[in-house]
């Protein structure tokens, strides 16, 4: 069953149960998808790695509103952002803990031969690509200039 199957029948159930805050989050997945299904280029269909980097988006766009509501105590709308974030990561694949992505970049510097921060868009080009979906790419970064900054 593909991603939007899946979306489709959580999103049925979620409708019978009532469940407004997963509603809330399935149907702006479900624009999403079919916003990028028919916009220039698409051919009206979505290759699953490119589901999962809209879902990611979304996610993102959800974190950044969360930390502004946050900063301006909004914490009601702050709860919606929580709760539309943990419905989304539902479809997205496991994400990776902080330190197997430490792990991860450290095997990708040795492969890569990097040695100083100079080397930072070739580590990044290969991590951002290898972890594709089971890491966030600020993360990624952040440790990336950790390990070459020795």
């Amino acid at each position: 069953m593909g991603l939007e199957q899946k979306i489709m029948a959580d999103l049925k159930t979620a409708m019978l149960a009532r469940d407004e805050a997963s509603l809330r989050s399935l149907r702006a997945v479900k624009a999403a998808i079919l916003l990028a299904k028919t916009s220039e280029g698409a051919g009206g269909e979505l290759k699953e790695e490119d589901e999962i980097k809209l879902l990611q988006k979304l996610v993102k766009q959800r974190k950044d509103s969360l930390e502004i509501f946050q900063q301006q105590n909004r914490t009601d709308l702050a709860q919606k952002e929580v709760e539309e974030i943990a419905v989304i990561e539902r479809f997205l694949p496991k994400q990776l803990s902080h330190e197997e992505i430490k792990a991860e970049v450290s095997r990708i510097i040795a492969e890569t031969g990097a040695t100083s921060p100079a080397d930072m868009g070739k580590v990044m080009g290969a991590a951002t690509k290898q972890l594709a979906g089971k890491a966030d790419g600020k993360t990624i970064s952040v440790l990336v200039k950790e390990l070459l900054a020795k």
